[in-house]
């Protein structure tokens, strides 16, 4: 994964998360989801241009595709697995500034999973 698949990512989940919260029943839920959506694309555009000014332009950045799934907890497990795999491959593991932005994204993660599994 390259920094604009990475981004696109990031992307994604956003978009699936603000789905899910419009169509809930549970405010809990609603609000966890809410907070995620407006966070990471705070992160994914902190990461963005920390990433961008050590290494130049990222170039289009694509969103991928969701592949199908009623379930927000596991697609959230899955997105931040997949994150968690290709952190190093996006950029190198002392590169501890741009490194330091994707810990806050899995912290994202794991706090509305937090949230999603035990407070919704």
């Amino acid at each position: 994964m390259n920094a604009s698949q990475f981004v696109g990512h990031l992307f994604l989940s956003r978009d699936v998360a603000h789905s899910v919260h419009l169509n809930t029943r549970s405010f809990s839920k609603h609000m966890a989801l809410n907070t995620f959506y407006d966070e990471i694309i705070d992160l994914a555009d902190k990461f963005a241009e920390a990433y961008q000014g050590r290494h130049g332009l990222i170039g289009p950045i694509a969103v991928p595709a969701a592949k199908k799934t009623t379930n927000i907890i596991e697609f959230l497990q899955t997105a931040m697995a997949e994150i968690e795999e290709s952190r190093y491959e996006v950029c190198q593991k002392t590169d501890t500034p741009i490194q330091n932005i994707i810990d806050e994204i899995i912290g994202l993660y794991l706090s509305t999973l937090y949230k999603l599994k035990f407070l919704a």
